[in-house]
C-alpha cells in the first residue's frame, strides 16, 4: 500500500483515509534550493519522533525540548514549524529525485507535523508536505519505514 500525495488537490491519501495537506508554495521541482515539493516516487526513509508528545518542536530532525504554542509561534512568526512526527523521503528514481542535485533525503524533505494554525489544502510549505498534527500522529502509527510514497501533480 502506497502513500498518495496529489498536489492538484493538496490530498494525501493511505490505507482508505484521505487527509488534507500544504505541499510547497513555489510549486513542484526537484532541484537543490527550489523549495519546491518533489515529485515522482519516494519511500519514507526514516520515522522520527515516535514517543513525543504532540507539539515537539524538531530542528535538524531532533526533538529541541520545546513544545509549540500559540504565544511561541507568535514570538517566532516567520519559523517553519516541523512538529510531533517526521516521516523523511528519500527519492526512488536516479536523475528525477535521487542522487545529484535533485535528491529529496539531501533536501531534508519530509512529511511533518504543522500547527493548527496551518492553513490545509492549499499550497504553503518551503518543500515539505505539512499536516495537522492529529493526522501525522495517526499517518505515523500507520506506515513502516521503506513505505512507498508517490507524489502526482
Amino acid at each position: 500500500m502506497s502513500i498518495i500525495i496529489d498536489i492538484a488537490k493538496q490530498t494525501l491519501a493511505y490505507g482508505g483515509k484521505v487527509y488534507l495537506v500544504s505541499t510547497a508554495k513555489n510549486g513542484l521541482g526537484e532541484k537543490n534550493g527550489s523549495f519546491c515539493t518533489p515529485r515522482g516516487r519516494h519511500i519514507v526513509r526514516a520515522k522520527i519522533g515516535a514517543g513525543q508528545p504532540r507539539n515537539t518542536v524538531f530542528v535538524r530532525r531532533r526533538p529541541t525540548g520545546e513544545i509549540w504554542t500559540p504565544a511561541m509561534h507568535a514570538a517566532y512568526p516567520g519559523r517553519d514549524w516541523i512538529l510531533t512526527r517526521i516521516l523523511w523521503l528519500s527519492g526512488c528514481e536516479p536523475g528525477r529525485n535521487r542522487l545529484g542535485d535533485v535528491d529529496t533525503m539531501r533536501r531534508y524533505i519530509y512529511i511533518h507535523g504543522a500547527p493548527d494554525t496551518a492553513e490545509m489544502g492549499k499550497p504553503g510549505s518551503i518543500g515539505c508536505v505539512r499536516m495537522h498534527k492529529k493526522d501525522i500522529v495517526e499517518l505515523f502509527e500507520l506506515v513502516q519505514p521503506y513505505s512507498e510514497v508517490e507524489i502526482r501533480g
